[in-house]
């Protein structure tokens, strides 16, 4: 099975560091890229708020782990789930892997899923937790609300562009 593990980003906080979401991903990240070993491991997201991009600041945190750099590939531009899902979509297409372990938070996971198989890829949960995992109750719930309208949202446009999107993914 030809595979990407595919890190979605999160924010990164003053100083370059992690929030708990883009943490908690990254060690996502690591058990998957410790399952697959010949896989390569996708870090997606920009420049927020505060430098560096969420990209790097998750290849920085899997190379202290022991990470081969050479299994990195980073995407510093995407601002949102579908821009992320579209890069790494790109990039497996370029490569010629046709299934992405998504490793994010439980409740962002059937919305990322979801935006793959809709430009044509196949995707599976990285090593996951269900439920809020170390997350406030309060924050879990805000979390799972805003998925719940997300979702629907980019359903419809990815199902709108599709044509437009999978061409960008081809010339990608």
């Amino acid at each position: 099975m030809s595979l990407a593990i595919v890190i979605l980003g999160a924010a990164v906080w003053p100083g370059g560091r992690p929030s708990p979401a883009l943490e908690r991903r990254i060690g996502y990240g690591w058990r998957a890229a410790c399952e697959w070993p010949d896989a390569p491991v996708f870090c997606s997201g920009g420049l927020g708020e505060h430098p560096p991009s969420e990209a790097a600041v998750m290849a920085g945190r899997l190379k202290e782990r022991g990470l081969d750099p050479e299994r990195l590939v980073l995407d510093e531009d995407s601002r949102d789930t579908l821009e992320n899902v579209v890069a790494a979509a790109g990039f497996m297409r370029r490569v010629g892997l046709s299934r992405a372990v998504v490793c994010t938070d439980a409740y962002h996971l059937p919305r990322a899923c979801m935006i793959f198989r809709q430009l044509g890829l196949a995707a599976q949960a990285g090593p996951v937790p269900e439920g809020a995992a170390d997350m406030a109750l309060g924050e879990w719930r805000r979390m799972v609300a805003r998925e719940w309208l997300a979702y629907p949202y980019d359903l419809l446009v990815t199902r709108l562009r599709r044509t437009e999107l999978r061409a960008m993914i081809s010339q990608a």
